[in-house]
């Protein structure tokens, strides 16, 4: 058989059904500070099993620097765990030394810059997953009209009923009461303006900006960023059955009182 070396002139020319650009990829950063992996699939499921929509599935990074020396997790029950919860992973971070058996699950490596401002939040929920890019002699930039757009806010304004779940991905606006049994899950900003009695999680992408408001506080489970509260822990008396809002500040949800005039 006889082979042909490639045209160089073909290798450069442009193709009409493909471009090969540099960029980054935005992916959930699940860092794992234990090699227990039976410990960490029950704390995931126990966080997240309740609010199957909580990633929706996005892809996630495993980032395995925080593990200590020789610290080898089976990445395949983590893997796993996350497909269980509709998350995708999508490789692994990791030092040097780890490289070599974090490879063997299959997953690429990564490298990883945190967003600006999440470490000024005390928390690193979200990262650039960037894989090692192609060269390619002319990237095209993004124009103008290809940025992507704020999320249109959702109007309910009928009863959510127990069982029933909606999900935003920008801000949502509820005009009726939410039932005990009812979900509200939300990217952005939640805004009851009626009794909210079932469960309400807002900033579910990890936006610790997000805040929960409505008009008489009487929840099973409230929730921004990952961060929750259930009903077991009973409301101060000055927002229970009471306008408040509900935003986030080191890591701790704050209840307040809001002023209706």
């Amino acid at each position: 058989m006889r082979y042909f070396p490639a045209d160089p002139a073909m290798s450069q020319k442009k193709s009409p059904h493909f471009e090969l650009r540099s960029g980054n990829v935005d992916a959930l950063l699940l860092a794992l500070t234990t090699a227990d992996t039976a410990a960490l699939r029950d704390d995931l499921l126990s966080r997240f099993e309740a609010t199957p929509d909580f990633f929706s599935n996005d892809v996630v990074a495993l980032d395995l620097r925080a593990l200590e020396d020789g610290q080898q997790p089976g990445l395949g029950i983590v893997i796993d765990t996350l497909a269980t919860l509709k998350a995708r992973a999508i490789g692994v971070v990791a030092r040097h030394e780890q490289r070599a058996w974090a490879e063997s699950f299959g997953l690429p490596l990564l490298d990883s810059q945190s967003r600006r401002g999440a470490r000024a939040n005390g928390r690193e929920p979200v990262a650039e997953a960037a894989a090692e890019p192609a060269p390619a002699p002319q990237p095209v930039q993004p124009s103008a009209a290809e940025a992507p757009r704020p999320a249109p806010t959702l109007l309910i304004d009928k009863p959510l009923r127990s069982g029933q779940q909606i999900y935003a991905h920008g801000d949502v606006v509820l005009l009726d009461v939410v039932s005990y049994g009812a979900e509200v899950i939300a990217e952005g900003n939640i805004h009851v303006y009626a009794p909210l009695r079932g469960r309400a999680l807002a900033g579910v992408k990890g936006n610790p900006e997000a805040r929960i408001f409505c008009t008489c506080l009487e929840p099973e489970l409230i929730s921004i960023a990952g961060i929750y509260r259930t009903a077991e822990q009973t409301l101060p008396p000055d927002v229970q059955g009471k306008p408040a809002q509900i935003r986030l500040a080191d890591e701790t949800l704050i209840l307040e009182p809001l002023r209706m005039k």
